[in-house]
């Protein structure tokens, strides 16, 4: 585990986020890296698609929805 030095205008939109999403701004700025990192290593791929392999490989159901 280490420290990484942010400056004070993206430290206060990671705040506004992790409220925003329910997570710790740790969690938020983990959370921003990782999609990053992705996105980088895979740049032809969009971001949804990114997210729907993450959480295919993480065994998350998609949820059902009901027609009104």
């Amino acid at each position: 585990m280490g420290i990484v030095k942010i400056g004070d205008g993206l430290h206060e939109e990671l705040r506004k986020s992790s409220a925003v999403m329910c997570r710790s701004i740790n969690a938020q700025a983990e959370f921003w890296m990782k999609v990053g990192m992705l996105a980088e290593a895979n740049p032809t791929i969009p971001f949804i698609e990114i997210m729907a392999r993450q959480l295919k490989n993480a065994d998350v159901k998609d949820p059902e929805i009901e027609a009104a």
